[in-house]
């Protein structure tokens, strides 16, 4: 083979590389825009002459003039990018992609672009692949830098997305994984790379993405109508595609709203921020109960459903629609907001109940912030947003949340208050876990009872178990039949009494078949706790009442059935339980997760009864916070009444030889 004939294949084979990497002219785009729209003249009149590149090219010159749409996600004119940004940023540049804070350091997807690469079968690492969190980072660091490189590969990653993630027709209930893994092939990548889920983060993000690269030389007529078709198909998939409830058809809503509102120019733009705004409006109702719980009685999630509805008022005020959303939209969000505010402890972390993460003081005063500009006149809110310095607090201490069924006792709003929140609330949705009953309790700047929190979401294999296992209601503060996780979580709430020096909160769980769970929590003297645990009815087996311990070794006897922290000064308790003379104590090693795979080991206790008769099983646990271990009170607590009554309830604790009577009647 000579010389010139090599040279000739070699271009050939450049060639053929360059066409099928290169982006499209994709006519459709013209179809699906209206050219009436005020500013495309010059676009509709070349595309009428077959002019179609140069319509291209008008259209883009169009947006890149455009200044009379906004999004508040980013500000064009003030840019930052963290190191930690920046870093996603340079990694996507050799294909290692951000994908996801609990599996850290990112994976490398390969030179040729593997998106259904998949190394560990957490179902959220696939998922979240399609997200494509490093493009803003990537847009934000070709605006700081000015160097093409950003925009060039962000361009070749969004069509190389596009050509190896077609879009197949598919159940929507596939979309959830309903099918065991039963669906192969391409169709099994879509439903990660197409759950409407992920769609719509694309939806909201690409709005951010398109302002950061517009000016690229890389942005160029072809890789528009590409991605204007591409963002098209996004929304339409979503509108025939909405989840059926829960907090994914809250962020699907609300990015459609964001698609409607970015790009008018499209046809069906209208019908987009409609359907969204008709959702909200509507979901706000049906997820969200009169107390301003969200009904899947996760705050990390409620949190989450809080800034959805914000980002609808955000996207609507800064393109004048605010009046597409009722008043009571906005008194409903502002009661959501207080609902977070009282379940929260002084750190401004909340209760990691069900799938909750630990939040962190600076990320809320930023969302109190934003609320702030949304709630002006609200004192507590502002309160919250300054860490202090302006507004006031609530004029009350406890509060309780009946139908949501969250309950705070507190003495103080301050960081050496104590602070208990319990969850007991009604059957609920999607992250709920099985846990009524369970509380968290905070004293002068520490959490003694964390919860187990969730540490991985779904996936196959060692990621089910580790998902299962911090699911477990054996887990929880609270109490189970044979160590097995409710059959029933519909709590009743029977009594709140939330002043004088004996506040009071009696629930009711119907657990198991023929067992019923009444606990009555009494809040004395603004200074400790007694539970009281009563389990009725024809079933049999252990009763196993379970509390989950702070980290740290803790001094227990099982002679008294006595367990007290050792902790430097300030923050410590003692856990004392009385029950029948049978009972035995159980430790095992336990989780607390705070963060998606982020957890450390802690204890777990239980104190066990068998019950084999239809004899009720009662227990008092006494819990105790003191700031020196070495100041814990002797204690102790019997029933006054000789059995369970179900109107009514009296016993006696001593503290330090000191009686107390405790008792209630409904």
């Amino acid at each position: 083979m000579n010389k010139t004939f090599k040279y000739i294949i070699l271009l050939m084979i450049a060639c053929v590389s360059t066409q099928l990497g290169a982006q499209e002219l994709k006519k459709e785009v013209f179809s699906l825009l209206n050219l009436n729209f005020p500013g495309l003249e010059k676009v509709k009149a070349l595309h009428e002459e077959g002019k179609d590149e140069a319509a291209a090219q008008a259209l883009l010159d169009y947006y890149r003039a455009r200044t009379n749409v906004k999004t508040p996600d980013i500000n064009l004119k003030k840019i930052t990018i963290s190191k930690e940004e920046q870093k996603w940023a340079d990694d996507a540049l050799k294909h290692t992609f951000f994908v996801h804070k609990g599996y850290q350091p990112s994976y490398n997807y390969g030179e040729d672009i593997n998106w259904q690469y998949w190394p560990v079968k957490d179902n959220e690492l696939r998922w979240q692949l399609h997200r494509h969190k490093w493009f803003t980072p990537m847009g934000k660091a070709y605006r700081l830098s000015g160097d093409e490189k950003y925009a060039k590969e962000w361009a070749h990653q969004y069509i190389d997305w596009i050509k190896k993630n077609p879009l197949t027709k598919m159940d929507k209930k596939e979309y959830e994984l309903v099918s065991s893994g039963e669906i192969k092939g391409n169709a099994e990548n879509v439903r990660f790379a197409w759950r409407p889920l992920e769609v719509s983060n694309r939806l909201q993000d690409q709005t951010s993405q398109f302002q950061l690269f517009l000016p690229s030389p890389s942005f160029t007529p072809n890789f528009l109508t590409e991605f204007l078709v591409n963002y098209h198909k996004h929304a339409v998939h979503i509108l025939n595609n909405y989840s059926d409830q829960g907090n994914h058809l809250l962020f699907e809503a609300q990015r459609m709203i964001y698609a409607g509102a970015f790009f008018p120019e499209f046809k069906d733009a209208q019908a987009w921020r409609k359907s969204g705004i008709d959702i909200l409006n509507r979901e706000i109702n049906v997820q969200v109960y009169q107390d301003g719980g969200q009904f899947e009685l996760d705050p990390h999630y409620h949190l989450a459903a809080i800034n959805i509805f914000c980002k609808a008022i955000a996207i609507a005020d800064a393109n004048g629609f605010r009046n597409e959303f009722p008043q009571s939209y906005l008194n409903t969000v502002e009661d959501m907001i207080m609902f977070y505010a009282n379940i929260s402890f002084p750190d401004y972390t909340n209760p990691c109940f069900s799938d909750a993460k630990l939040t962190e003081k600076k990320e809320m005063i930023k969302n109190y912030k934003s609320w702030s500009k949304l709630f002006p006149k609200n004192e507590a809110i502002r309160y919250f947003a300054t860490d202090g310095k302006e507004g006031s607090l609530p004029d009350y201490l406890s509060k309780g949340f009946l139908k949501s069924g969250f309950f705070v006792f507190r003495n103080s709003w301050g960081m050496d208050a104590t602070q208990m929140v319990v969850k007991a609330g009604p059957k609920a949705f999607w992250h709920c876990q099985p846990d009524n009953g369970t509380f968290e309790l905070w004293f002068n700047g520490k959490n003694l009872f964390p919860d187990s929190g969730s540490y991985v979401y779904a996936g196959e294999g060692e990621v089910m178990e580790q998902r299962n296992w911090h699911r477990q209601t054996c887990v929880h503060n609270t109490v189970t039949l044979n160590n097995k996780n409710l059959e029933t979580t519909e709590s009743v709430t029977k009594l709140w009494q939330p002043v004088g020096d004996v506040q009071t909160l009696v629930t009711e769980n119907p657990s198991y078949k023929n067992l019923t769970h009444r606990r009555s929590v009494f809040f004395v003297s603004n200074t400790y706790f007694v539970i009281v645990d009563e389990l009725t009815g024809k079933a049999k087996g252990s009763i196993n009442l379970h509390y989950q311990m702070p980290k740290g070794k803790i001094a227990n006897s099982r002679e008294d059935m006595t367990f007290l922290t050792q902790f430097a000064e300030g923050s410590n308790m003692k856990l004392q339980c009385f029950g029948p003379e049978d009972m035995s104590m159980k430790k095992e090693p336990g989780w607390c997760s705070t963060a998606y795979r982020k957890r450390y080991n802690r204890m777990n206790v239980s104190f066990n009864v068998r019950k084999e008769s239809d004899e009720p099983v009662r227990y008092i646990t006494v819990i105790y916070p003191v700031k020196n271990s070495a100041d814990a009170p002797k204690l102790a607590a019997k029933f006054k009444n000789k059995t369970f009554s179900e109107n009514s309830l009296e016993v006696e604790v001593k503290v330090n030889g000191k009686k107390q009577s405790l008792k209630y009647s409904l």
